[in-house]
């Protein structure tokens, strides 16, 4: 098995330049971003693109990896938060607010979606997820049936709202239906 060596100082550069530009791009044009526009965007070559992502799916991937480990950390911050529930209410305000800054690249992911949950779980977002899921359950002011995994699910959701109507309102009806006392009679599935 070969080591990756670290990259070049201006590979390095190049890699960023091209990663920023690829938010921007796709954050614009969605799906039909062109690799030709991130490109000259990121001052770098299409063959300097494709160097470092060799598809346009690679790319997704970084993109959608460099975003995961953003809502880690947004997890993990809210670990630290005392009450299980406000631990809850933060991460998805955070995570919503994140998504919906950035509602193109969002649905890029929706669209392009087949390795977020390998992505999820590599970049410790699902485990994190869980433990704020079940730290709420063991306290009793979260539904049993609520996995980890919903969180994510319901912050994208939230955050694909049209902005004529207000995510931050759809954010407060949904976490209503997350307290045990909203729960069904029987579980979702």
């Amino acid at each position: 098995m070969t080591e990756e060596r670290p990259l070049r100082a201006d590979a390095r550069r190049n890699r960023e330049a091209i990663l920023k530009a690829a938010r921007h791009i796709f954050a614009k044009h969605g799906s039909q971003a062109q690799i030709d526009d991130v490109a000259k965007r990121a001052k770098v070559g299409v063959g300097t693109v494709y160097r470092h992502f060799p598809t346009k799916e690679a790319l997704f991937e970084a993109l959608a990896r460099d975003k995961f480990e953003r809502l880690a950390r947004l997890a993990e911050k809210s670990m630290e938060i005392e009450d299980p529930w406000e631990a809850v209410v933060v991460f998805l305000r955070e995570a919503a607010a994140l998504q919906a800054a950035d509602r193109a690249l969002s649905e890029v992911f929706r669209d392009h979606g087949d390795f977020m949950v390998d992505t999820a779980r590599t970049c410790g977002l699902a485990d994190l997820g869980d433990q704020l899921v079940q730290r709420a359950q063991d306290a009793g002011v979260l539904r049993q049936d609520v996995r980890g995994n919903d969180l994510g699910l319901i912050s994208c959701s939230i955050a694909g709202v049209p902005p004529v109507w207000s995510w931050e309102r759809m954010l407060g009806i949904a976490l209503d239906g997350l307290r045990p006392d909203g729960a069904p009679s029987a579980p979702l599935d």
